[in-house]
């Protein structure tokens, strides 16, 4: 598939790491570096943007070195891109580590899945269909 990109940044294109990789690590692109306190968010721009098709979305995700080794994450994870949106990619990270961290240019931030989507109709009912589980959920299965 291909998808139209603009990158305003000074970094190479995202692309997957490895052959099977499903995820493309996007790069801070900033002009001097962020310090990031604890429990602080900031919106760090990629100077990237995208025309994705109809059907289809941008996932951004957490990069899971930076999380296990620093405690940054994103806020609102999975972040959404939408087919209509035409604005630089921006990703909201947060550090819920106890020291600071120094977000530097060209830092890979981020991970981005493109992903297909259904559109819905909604059909209304009086009632669903009875399952094993029911409306159980929340931990209800206990420890096992």
């Amino acid at each position: 598939m291909k998808i139209r990109i603009v990158n305003q940044s000074k970094h190479p294109l995202p692309a997957p790491a490895t052959a099977l990789a499903a995820g493309m690590d996007l790069r801070a692109n900033i002009e001097e570096p962020i310090v990031l306190n604890p429990l602080e968010r900031v919106l760090v721009p990629t100077g990237l943007y995208l025309q994705l098709p109809e059907g289809y979305e941008a996932q951004l995700r957490p990069r899971s070195g930076l999380a296990l080794r620093h405690g940054i994450t994103l806020l609102n994870t999975p972040g959404t891109i939408d087919a209509d949106y035409r604005g630089e990619i921006g990703v909201i990270l947060v550090n819920l580590s106890s020291e600071p961290f120094t977000i530097c240019d060209g830092e890979r931030i981020c991970q981005m899945v493109v992903a297909q989507h259904e559109r819905i109709e909604w059909e209304p009912v009086a009632s669903l269909s009875e399952t094993a589980r029911g409306g159980g959920g929340f931990g209800h299965t206990g420890k096992q």
